[in-house]
Parts: C-alpha cells; structure tokens; sequence
C-alpha cells in the first residue's frame, strides 16, 4: 500500500493569553508545526504586559503600550482565537467548556491563565475590594477612579491596598504618583489624599532580601503612604455614605480600623474556582501541579505555565519574569508532544532581578530569590535605573507589534 504522506492533524488550545502563551504563540508564528490546528481561548482580546502595569497607573504609558493585541499574535501564529471565558474542562473527552456554550476539542492542551489574589476567606473582600486580577477590570476601575478625582479633586479621598508584596507596593506607589498630578495639576492640597497600605507581615516584600525591605519601607513612609504591618485585614463592611462617596470600614484581626473610599486586594495569589472541578492534580493553593516539562503530574495531554502552575521539583514565588522564561521551554515540549517526541525538562532560575519602580520615574534594582534567606545586590532609587527598566519593557512589548 501507497503510505499517506498527508501530516495527521492534531489540535492544540492554549487557554489564556499570559506571558508564556504570548511568546509560544510568537514561536509559532516563527516555526509553524504542520499538520497542527492551533486555538487560543482569551476571556480578553488584549493582554497586559506586567512589567508596565505600575508605570501604566502611574500615568507614563497609555493603555495600547502596556497591552498585547492578541488578534494579530494569533494571526501571525496561524491560529484562531476565541474571545471566551473558559468554565470547565472535559478532560475524559478531552474538550475546553465555555460560558458562551462553546466546547472546543483538544489533543493537546496548555493552560496560562494567571492566579487572582485570595479573597474568599475575608469577609466583605468578595464584594467590595478590588482584585488586581483580572487586570482589565483593575484598571476599568482605576480609569473611573481618576475620572472622578479629576472631575472633584477638592474631595479628599481615602484609598487601601491589601497586601505587602511588590505588586501592592508598586501599586501604592504608582496610584499616589498619578494622584498627586491631579493634586498638583488643580492645585488641591495633597492632604486631600491618603493611601493606607496594609501587610499580615511585620516585613514588607518578604521575597527580597532585609536591604531592599528597609530601602522600601523608607519609600513609602517618605511619601506619605500609611502603612499598617503585622495587621490583617479581617473584614470589609460599607457605613453610612458620607455624601455622594462610598465609604467602607476595614476592620484588622487586632482591631484596628480604618475607613476608605476603595479598597485594592493584592494579597497572596490563588487559583480560579473552576480549576478543582477538572481533576487536574493542583496543590491547596489550587495551582496546577508539573513536572520539569511543564506538563500536568495527572494528565499527560495537559501543561500549564505562569502563575497558575506550580513547578513540583522547583517551586517559584508568582512573579511575571518566571512566566516570560517558560515561554520557550513551554513551546518546545508542545511541539515535542505533538511530534512525538520525548519532552525536555526545564529548570527555572532561582535568583532575579527585579527593577522595582517608585512611581516617579526612578526604579531600584534588587536580585530576587525564590527563597529569601539569600545575599542580595541592591541599588537605591535612580532614574537611570529606571530608563534601563523601561528599555527592557518597551523592547520586550515591541516584539510583538506589526506583525
């Protein structure tokens, strides 16, 4: 008999549009896979990069320089993409459940859909906090929070963030940056202004060595930003509205009390509820556990990247640089799998850099550990440092535009 020289068709879905999916969609792009029919699922058709998040709110990038256009990504990776919020899996019948109904088939499946910050186990957070994650809606309520101090910038205003980690002290940061323009630009005082950050720890950024949490610390109590360490925050109730404001009570564990205007929840990541339906093996966090290939302990058919995955022998904190760096692992074990071929590992760093932005255009330089008990090399605030930070960035977002 003649032999089929046509390629068997497999079908890959990456589900999410995070870091690690964006560069394997690019590797794609570059070296296209035969006889493969690729499929993105993204609840949004922009993807935020977070390395420009911080300078985002803080007002030195638009929306369209932070973001990722998935719809040119996919089509320069020959792939389609669906606009749609993943539900559940069917990993018996191997098929991607939708909330609009749609059921997409799979043979191979890569999950990279980011972690949201823990909110179930504080009353009130659910309802009335704003999680950093999803980032489209962080920053929908950023954009009509500047609306509404721009329209009445003579109102004080009262904002608290939860949770002490580099994203909440990025984010402190970069809201009083953006904040005190309006200030200044309406010439209001800027006592019209508070922001309350609070830590369950008595140490802020407990990843990074004790230089670059004293350095911080300093920071913040130099820009008037409240902090409130070793408090945890217990409950999140409304009171009466003071005028036309919301105005809600946050209440910590050693009775503290504070009352704000919003509330953003940064606090340790977690997974999406849908994910401890599907049977995948997760750790207590609800994270997908993987092996050295980034494939699923349970289901070999399934890999997972970024923060939703939890690397069994190498585990990492939650940092977007680990996600950039599965990118390529990540993309060659899906071509390897679908070729048949035996799987990679691949080892994650254990220190980083981090370039830490002040908010006003300077940027301090520290080395990461994934356990911090570590030496450290850190450099004090300087905007050279954080020209450097924002040539990385801008060279990072330009690689995927005007494809």
């Amino acid at each position: 008999m003649q032999q089929n020289k046509q390629p068997i068709v497999k079908k890959l879905v990456l589900i999410g549009g995070g870091h690690s999916h964006a560069i394997a969609m690019k590797m794609f792009g570059t070296k296209p896979l035969p006889g493969v029919h690729l499929t993105l699922i993204s609840a949004a058709s922009k993807t935020a990069y977070s390395g420009m998040l911080p300078g985002h709110i803080a007002g030195f990038y638009s929306h369209d320089e932070c973001h990722i256009d998935l719809q040119p990504l996919a089509n320069f990776a020959q792939a389609q993409l669906c606009i749609d919020t993943v539900v559940a899996l069917d990993l018996k019948n191997n098929k991607v459940l939708c909330a609009s109904g749609l059921a997409v088939d799979f043979d191979v499946l890569s999950i990279d859909i980011g972690s949201t910050p823990a909110t179930i186990s504080v009353s009130g957070a659910a309802e009335y906090a704003i999680a950093a994650k999803p980032v489209s809606q962080l920053l929908e309520h950023w954009r009509k929070l500047i609306e509404a101090v721009g329209k009445n910038p003579h109102e004080p205003i009262s904002i608290a963030i939860a949770g002490g980690g580099a994203g909440g002290v990025e984010l402190a940061l970069s809201m009083r940056s953006r904040l005190y323009q309006i200030l200044h630009q309406t010439q209001q005082p800027i006592q019209n202004l508070e922001i309350h950050l609070f830590q369950r720890g008595q140490e802020l950024m407990p990843n990074y060595h004790s230089s670059v949490r004293h350095q911080i610390q300093q920071i913040l109590t130099e820009q008037g930003i409240k902090l409130h360490l070793g408090e945890t925050v217990c409950k999140i109730a409304p009171i009466t509205p003071k005028k036309t404001k919301e105005v809600f009570e946050i209440k910590c564990e050693s009775g503290l009390k504070v009352e704000c205007n919003k509330i953003f929840w940064v606090t340790q990541a977690s997974a999406p509820e849908w994910l401890k339906t599907t049977g995948l093996g997760t750790n207590e966090q609800g994270f997908i556990l993987v092996e050295d290939t980034l494939q699923s302990q349970t289901h070999p058919q399934v890999f997972a990247s970024g923060d939703i995955a939890t690397m069994v022998n190498h585990p990492r904190p939650k940092a977007g640089v680990f996600a950039v760096r599965q990118g390529k692992p990540l993309f060659e074990n899906l071509q390897r799998i679908l070729l048949g071929k035996p799987l990679k590992p691949y080892k994650p760093q254990k220190q980083y850099l981090s370039l830490i932005g002040t908010g006003d255009k300077r940027a301090m330089s520290a080395t990461g550990y994934a356990y911090a008990t570590r030496g450290t090399f850190t450099l004090p605030p300087h905007k050279l440092l954080w020209y450097y930070k924002d040539c990385i960035d801008r060279r990072f977002i330009e690689g995927f535009r005007n494809f």
